[in-house]
C-alpha cells in the first residue's frame, strides 16, 4: 500500500442550503468558477478575529502542508483529519491534561506543588479574610506581593507593597477575581517568562511593564497616545502588542509619584504604568532565550514535567537569567497553561522565535502521518456507486472508511447520516471525524459550485464522465461549462496523487491535459485512441480485454478478474456498472492496492439493497421482475437502455419523470429514450416540480415520446406511490418492469408490500 500524507448535496435537500463560512464566502458568485478551500479570501474568514498564538501555529502547520479548519467563532481549530487529527484552542492542545490546566489555576496549590519539589518559590501564604491577612503580612514582613488564588493576565496583582494599609487595598482589589488571596514576600528582580513545549525550553523572554519614557514637553497622557499610535500596538491580542489602557492599577502607580495624566514627566523619566509585566496590560518583551542559564533551563523543563503541561509558561522573577536561580534568591511566581506566544514571536527587542514549529513538531512527529487518504469522485453518472465500491475496497483491507454519497453519510460501516450529502459540509464531517482513517467522497456540483471542497488537496480524484445534465442552472449552461465545475476535483489532487478519467469522453481527455498529478484512464474500449496512446506511454488504464478486467501500468498488464465473476456487472451485460468498476479499479491500483485485495472487493460487492440501494436493484414478484435505478438523464436513460438489449421479456414497462429544473430539451430527450426501449411508459412526476407546471412537464414528455416515432401506450399518474402499485396491481406475466426513482426508499417499500418474501 502507498504511503500517502494528505491532505454535494444538490436539490431541495438540506445540503443544498448549507452556507458555512469554514469553506467559502458567505456570499456566492454565479458568475464564477468554483474555487477549493484554500484561497485567499477563505483564508481571511477563517482568521477573522484570532489570535497571533493561534495564527502562527496555524501558518507553521500550513508551511507544512497541514490542513486546518475553524471549529467556532473562537480559537478552537482543527489540525489535520480523521484519525491523524489534533486540535488546538489557542495554544492550549487536546493532548493538554485537564488536571494539569486545573491545577496551575490554583496559583497556592501550584506553588506547594513546585516548593514540595525543590523548584525556589515565594514564601507565602492564602487568605480570604483581612483578619488573615494581616497575620500573614505579620509574619512574612515587607514587602508582598497580593494577587488572586486564580487570575491571569495579571489582573488584580499587586506588587512591592511596603505597609499594610496598601495590603488591604491590594487584597481588596483582588478579592474581585477570586475569593482565595495569595499573599507572598516580594521578590526583587526583573519579570521573565519561559516558555516549555513538548517537555523543552523553546523561548525565554524579559518582560517590561507598560511605560513611557519623558521627554520633558509632553503629558504622561500624551506620551501614552503616542506609544499606542505604534501599528504593532492594537486591542486584547489581535496584534502583537497591546495598546495601553487606563485602570486603577494605573492611578495607583501615578498617585505615588504624585503624578497625573496631565503631568510632564522629565526627559528620560521612565514612568511605569502597570504593577505587572504582561504583554496584554501594554507591556513590552525581550528576548533572552541564548542568555538562559541552563540550570535555569532544566528548572523551566522539570517544573513543566512535574505540573503535566505539554504547553506552559513559567513565569521566574530574577536579578539574572544567566545566573542559576538558587545563587541570586530568584524565584517562580506563577505557571500558566495556554501561555501568549505574543512576546516570543514579535519581541519588542531581540531574536523573533518561531515558537509555534515546537507545537506542530510535538503534535505532529516526524514519524506520525497528519491527515488521511482522500478519494474525491465527481461527474455526471455513477459517482454513487464509485464511491461504494471504494469503500468496500477500503473497508475489507483493514481500514475504518468514511465516506459520503447521495445516499447520506457512512463511518466504518454504519450509516449515520440519510439523504443527500454530496457536498462540502458532509465531507467535512467525515474528514473531522477521529473514526475515519480513509476518506472517500461524492462531490457534486451543486456543492462545488455553492462552496467549493472540504479539502484543499486529495490523493485521487475520479471524473467519471461529462453528460448533460443540470445545465441551465447557477449560469453554467454548456457542456464546456459544466466539464469546468467537474475539473475542479481532479485539479485538487496533489502533484504526487492520480487523477482518473473517462478516456472515452472527450471533455475528460481534454481536462487530463491540463492536470499537474499522475493522470490514469479508464474505458471499456481498449482500443479506443487515447487508451491506446495511454498504454503506449506505459501509462495507467483499466480496461476490459477478452472478458477479464485489465490494469496496463509501465508497459506491463495485470489481470484483476473475470468480469462474469463480478456480480456488479450483471454477467456482463451492464455496461454502466462495468465502467463503474473500471474506474474504481483504476483509482485503487494507482493508489497501491494490490490486484488480489482490488479482485476480493469487487468480487464480494454485490448489487442490491444494501451495498448499491437504489442502483439495478432487482426483484422477481410471482410472474414478473422489476428493476429499480436511478436512471434520471438522458445519459443514464442510455446506458439503461443497453442494459435492457440484454433483457428478454414479452414486455418492458417503464416508470418515468421528467425533472423540472432540465431544459426543455434534456426532458424531450429523456421522454424519447423512454419511448425506445419501453413497450408500455407510466410517467410519473417528481415530489417537487421545481419551478414547472404538472401540465407542462406531461406536454413535455407526450413530445419526447411522440418524437420516437414509436407507438408507446403511455398512462399519466402524478403520484409516484400510486404509480408504482399501478405498474405492480396490472403487471402481465413476464412483464420487466423499470422502476427509475430517486426516491427508492419508497419503491422499495411498496414493492415488498406486493412481496413480503424480500427481506
Amino acid at each position: 500500500m502507498n504511503s500517502t500524507n494528505l491532505n454535494s448535496r444538490h436539490g431541495s435537500s438540506a445540503e443544498g442550503s448549507e452556507n458555512s463560512k469554514i469553506y467559502s464566502s458567505n456570499t456566492e458568485n454565479q458568475n464564477s468558477i468554483p474555487y477549493a478551500v484554500g484561497t485567499m479570501q477563505q483564508k481571511l474568514h477563517n482568521t477573522e478575529n484570532l489570535g497571533p498564538s493561534t495564527l502562527s501555529i496555524i501558518a507553521e502547520a500550513e508551511k507544512r502542508g497541514i490542513p486546518w479548519r475553524r471549529l467556532n467563532d473562537s480559537s478552537k481549530i482543527l489540525l489535520g483529519h480523521g484519525k491523524n487529527q489534533q486540535i488546538i484552542r489557542a495554544t492550549m492542545t487536546g493532548k493538554s491534561s485537564c488536571i494539569a490546566v486545573e491545577t496551575v489555576d490554583n496559583k497556592y496549590q501550584t506553588k506547594n506543588i513546585l516548593d514540595d519539589a525543590g523548584i525556589p518559590v515565594p514564601r507565602g501564604s492564602i487568605c480570604t479574610s483581612i483578619e488573615d491577612l494581616e497575620e500573614i503580612c505579620e509574619e512574612l514582613g515587607f514587602p508582598l506581593v497580593i494577587k488572586p488564588a486564580g487570575a491571569n493576565h495579571g489582573r488584580g496583582v499587586s506588587v512591592n507593597i511596603q505597609d499594610l494599609f496598601s495590603a488591604r487595598q491590594a487584597f481588596d482589589e483582588a478579592k474581585d477575581f477570586r475569593s482565595a488571596v495569595m499573599v507572598e514576600k516580594h521578590i526583587e528582580g526583573k519579570d521573565f517568562r519561559l516558555l516549555v513545549i513538548g517537555g523543552k525550553l523553546v523561548a525565554a523572554a524579559h518582560r517590561q511593564p507598560a511605560q513611557v519614557k519623558g521627554d520633558g514637553r509632553s503629558t504622561i497622557k500624551e506620551l501614552i497616545e503616542k506609544v499606542n499610535a505604534d501599528p504593532r500596538r492594537g486591542e486584547g491580542h489581535l496584534k502583537v502588542l497591546t495598546k495601553i489602557s487606563l485602570d486603577a492599577d494605573t492611578e495607583k502607580l501615578l498617585n505615588q509619584k504624585s503624578y497625573t495624566l496631565e503631568g510632564v514627566p522629565a526627559e528620560n523619566e521612565t514612568v511605569v504604568l502597570k504593577s505587572t509585566a504582561n504583554l496584554s496590560t501594554g507591556g513590552t518583551a525581550t528576548d533572552v532565550t541564548d542568555k538562559v542559564h541552563p540550570e535555569n533551563r532544566f528548572l523551566a523543563e522539570r517544573a513543566a514535567a512535574i505540573l503535566d503541561l505539554d504547553i506552559c509558561g513559567i513565569d521566574i522573577i530574577s536579578p539574572d537569567i544567566g545566573v542559576p536561580l538558587a545563587e541570586n534568591r530568584g524565584a517562580v511566581i506563577e505557571v500558566n497553561a495556554a501561555p501568549g506566544f505574543r512576546m516570543h514571536l514579535a519581541p519588542s527587542e531581540g531574536q523573533p522565535r518561531n515558537v509555534a514549529a515546537a507545537v506542530i513538531d510535538m503534535l505532529f512527529p516526524a514519524e506520525k502521518p497528519i491527515t488521511i487518504p482522500i478519494f474525491a469522485i465527481t461527474g455526471t453518472n455513477g459517482k454513487t456507486t464509485v464511491t461504494r465500491l471504494l469503500a468496500h475496497l477500503a473497508q475489507s483491507c483493514g481500514y475504518s472508511p468514511g465516506f459520503t454519497t447521495t445516499d447520506g453519510i457512512s463511518v466504518a460501516g454504519h450509516e449515520i447520516v440519510k439523504g443527500d450529502c454530496s457536498g462540502p459540509s458532509s465531507a467535512a464531517l467525515v474528514l473531522a471525524d477521529p473514526l475515519v482513517d480513509f476518506a472517500i467522497l461524492e462531490t457534486a456540483r451543486g456543492g462545488l459550485l455553492r462552496a467549493g471542497l472540504a479539502f484543499e488537496k486529495c490523493d485521487v480524484g475520479i471524473l467519471t464522465n461529462i453528460a448533460a445534465d443540470h445545465l441551465g442552472l447557477k449560469n453554467i449552461n454548456t457542456l464546456e461549462e459544466l466539464a469546468e465545475v467537474k475539473a475542479a476535483v481532479v485539479r485538487s489532487v496533489k502533484s504526487s496523487g492520480w487523477a482518473v478519467l473517462n478516456a472515452e469522453d472527450h471533455r475528460c481527455v481534454t481536462i487530463a491535459e491540463t492536470l499537474n498529478c499522475n493522470v490514469a484512464f479508464f474505458s471499456l474500449d481498449p482500443a479506443a485512441e487515447t487508451a491506446r496512446a495511454h498504454v503506449a506511454k506505459g501509462g495507467l488504464i483499466a480496461t476490459v480485454k477478452e472478458g477479464n478486467l485489465v490494469v496496463y501500468k509501465d508497459h506491463e498488464k495485470t489481470m484483476i478478474s473475470g468480469i462474469m465473476d463480478i456480480p456488479l456487472t450483471l454477467n456482463g451485460t451492464s455496461r454502466c456498472m462495468t465502467a463503474n468498476i473500471l474506474a474504481a479499479t483504476a483509482a485503487a491500483f494507482a493508489y497501491g492496492f494490490t490486484q488480489e485485495q482490488i479482485k476480493t472487493a469487487w468480487q464480494s460487492f454485490k448489487p442490491g439493497l444494501e451495498q448499491t440501494p437504489g442502483r439495478m436493484n432487482y426483484f422477481k414478484i410471482r410472474d414478473f421482475s422489476v428493476l429499480v435505478d436511478y436512471a434520471h438523464n438522458p445519459h443514464g436513460m442510455c446506458e439503461m437502455q443497453d442494459y435492457l438489449s440484454h433483457i428478454h421479456a414479452p414486455r418492458k414497462v417503464g416508470i418515468v419523470a421528467g425533472v423540472g429544473d432540465r431544459r426543455d430539451s434534456d426532458i424531450i430527450e429523456l421522454a424519447e429514450i423512454a419511448a425506445n426501449m419501453f413497450d408500455r411508459i407510466i410517467v410519473r412526476q417528481e415530489h417537487s416540480l421545481r419551478g414547472r407546471e404538472l401540465d407542462e412537464m406531461n406536454n413535455l414528455m407526450i413530445q419526447g415520446m411522440e418524437k420516437s416515432g414509436r407507438k408507446v401506450p403511455y398512462e399519466m399518474i402524478p403520484d409516484e406511490k400510486e404509480a408504482i402499485r399501478y405498474a405492480l396491481e396490472t403487471a402481465q406475466t413476464g412483464d420487466y418492469i423499470v422502476a427509475l426513482s430517486d426516491n427508492y426508499q419508497e419503491v422499495i417499500k411498496i414493492i415488498k408490500e406486493f412481496a413480503p418474501e424480500i427481506a
